[in-house]
């Protein structure tokens, strides 16, 4: 199991073993259970929480399709073509969890401990969606079933995609009374569809109100960068997941996330380039505040190994990520 990555105030980072494990050090024991049945469909602060939560807990959800039902197992295309969703539909969200202590500027830390897919999932390509949407004429289908141990998906007679599951949407409640779609991702984290944030990954969120009000859903079997379709395969499953509230350490405007490997930003805007410009200033900040680079400095650090990636383009804003591999920083010497 990866470890939970905390932030410190002095800027750094250390691995902290969470004190949940159970004697063979692989299972966690949750101090909550979120059961299916008590989702939310929006992101506000009005929206009450399911549970209150201490700093630290260990919270296991399950989660419904992205469909909320609409889609069910083997339905064929023609089935498919005769379901409407509604106007203001959102994603199913577990949540909201409202955590002890949290408060606005501090920052939301969830690591993602285990994510188990369930029997089976969905892809569709939908004109009114995908990012060739002006190009496609009627909406297509596709299901999955899973066994237990299926680690890929049969897309075809010969095309397997190995699974590789996430949830699509995670995110704290942004500050406002206003009921927002659960559809485009926002600073407050929302919609990301990142396909990089998987098991064992620690996911930053910036804290806009009391309690934080964190909701996790929309998860993914898998999903290419781009999500281009607008769907990847959508799949419920059971996530078990840990909170912690990071005081009097740096601040960001946007969610940021890291495994043992990389530390990576990500931004959100309306263009891709907009977007991608945001994530760069975001990484050069990072740069400067966490590892003592001069700005100049990390703008080459960052243009000659650091990575831009597409998280999505099909969510009225689009998503955009930077990695940065946490090998390049030595402790001394040279490499």
């Amino acid at each position: 199991m990866r470890a939970t990555i905390i932030v410190l105030a002095l800027l750094q980072f250390c691995a902290c073993t969470p004190s949940h494990e159970s004697s063979d050090s692989t299972v966690l024991v949750p101090d909550f259970v979120i059961a299916r049945g008590q989702e939310h469909y929006a992101f506000s602060r009005t929206i009450p929480p399911v549970i209150r939560v201490h700093d630290g807990a260990i919270i296991e959800v399950h989660t419904q399709e992205a469909s909320d039902g609409l889609v069910v197992p083997g339905m064929t295309v023609e089935a498919y073509r005769q379901v409407t969703f509604p106007d203001d539909f959102g994603h199913p969200l577990a949540g909201p969890v409202y955590v002890e202590g949290a408060e606005p500027g501090d920052i939301l830390a969830v690591t993602l401990h285990q994510i188990e897919l369930e029997d089976w999932g969905w892809t569709d390509t939908d004109p009114h969606w995908a990012y060739l949407g002006d190009e496609l004429n009627e909406l297509h289908l596709k299901t999955y079933v899973f066994d237990e141990d299926a680690v890929h998906a049969r897309f075809s007679d010969n095309i397997v995609i190995p699974l590789r599951p996430f949830p699509g949407v995670m995110g704290v409640a942004p500050d406002t009374d206003e009921m927002l779609s659960t559809i485009p991702p926002r600073a407050n984290g929302g919609n990301m569809d990142d396909p990089d944030i998987v098991e064992g990954t620690t996911v930053y969120f910036p804290i806009f109100v009391e309690g934080a009000l964190f909701s996790i859903g929309d998860t993914h079997a898998a999903q290419g960068h781009g999500e281009v379709s607008g769907t990847a395969i959508e799949a419920p499953m059971q996530i078990i997941y840990e909170v912690n509230v990071l005081k009097d350490g740096r601040r960001i405007s946007e969610p940021q996330y890291e495994t043992d490997d990389f530390y990576a930003v990500t931004a959100f805007a309306l263009t891709l380039d907009e977007a991608a410009k945001k994530a760069t200033r975001f990484m050069i900040d990072y740069l400067v505040e966490v590892h003592g680079l001069e700005k100049h400095e990390a703008n080459m650090l960052c243009s000659i190994a650091a990575d831009l990636k597409i998280a999505e383009v099909v969510d009225q804003n689009v998503l955009v990520s930077m990695h940065i591999s946490k090998s390049l920083f030595v402790k001394t010497g040279h490499p």
